[in-house]
């Protein structure tokens, strides 16, 4: 099973994963931000973007596609920045196969298990019929009178694309992703990693909340927690230069 994935610039590599209905696309600007010093590669995670679609979606699955990822592409040790879902597979590839990361860099999530913030969001795309859309206009407007933010709509948006006979499909796999949304809001579980940590959340964010810092602490004792100002969940998005400062003296130290 060979991800999808794009590279940027060369040195010390990189990995840095998206979040839920995400793909390597979204983090781009950060990736060609850190390029200068590294090799930045962005796969997208099973199920995302250009990726195989597959039955099952875990933690522990997604690990081990990183893990197989990395060893064919003679990458046996890097550093991992994850984002939201993406944060909690680099969590738990630090956690299963220490030896495999440097660095770990966790954008706006938390180990424990998460809250439901996607269910109507999932509501709306199940219930959206792509083949009976006739422009993605016409999709943004059904998702305009189901979902009021602007801005999680265009996200969403980015996941329709345009098959050759000229019906729209989604890139992701949403059936399945819906199946094992559990196992997406599932908590990771490991021995805990010793190396250094960074864990960034926005300030208008509640994904990591003040009493998440022992747990945090318990899974990653070297744990760094730093916050974003006006910032939300998409910190990269909302705050790309704040973000790119962290991450450049994390990441070179």
């Amino acid at each position: 099973m060979e991800l999808f994935y794009r590279e940027f610039g060369q040195g010390s590599p990189v990995i840095i994963l998206h979040g839920l209905f995400g793909f390597s696309d979204n983090w781009q600007t950060i990736a060609k931000g850190l390029s200068d010093n590294h090799l930045v590669v962005t796969p997208d995670l099973r199920n995302h973007g250009r990726s195989p679609h597959l039955p099952t979606h875990t933690y522990a699955e997604m690990a081990e596609d990183l893990r197989v990822f990395m060893e064919e592409h003679w990458m046996f040790s890097a550093s991992v920045v994850g984002h939201s879902m993406g944060g909690k597979v680099a969590m738990q590839l630090a956690l299963s196969h220490p030896d495999m990361v440097e660095r770990l860099v966790v954008v706006d999530i938390a180990p424990g298990a998460a809250e439901d913030n996607h269910s109507s969001i999932f509501d709306a795309l199940r219930r959206m019929d792509l083949s009976k859309m006739g422009s993605r206009k016409a999709a943004e407007t059904y998702l305009a009178e189901r979902i009021s933010d602007a801005g999680t709509r265009q996200f969403l948006l980015k996941n329709i694309t345009r098959e050759d006979d000229g019906r729209y499909t989604w890139k992701m796999n949403l059936p399945v992703l819906w199946e094992h949304y559990r196992d997406i809001l599932a908590p990771v579980t490991g021995v805990p990693f010793e190396k250094p940590a960074l864990f960034i959340r926005g300030s208008r964010s509640d994904y990591i909340k003040d009493e998440d810092f022992p747990f945090i602490k318990s899974l990653f004792p070297q744990a760094e927690i730093r916050t974003v100002e006006g910032a939300g969940h998409w910190v990269h998005a909302d705050q790309p230069t704040e973000l790119l400062e962290l991450l450049n003296n994390f990441l070179n130290r």
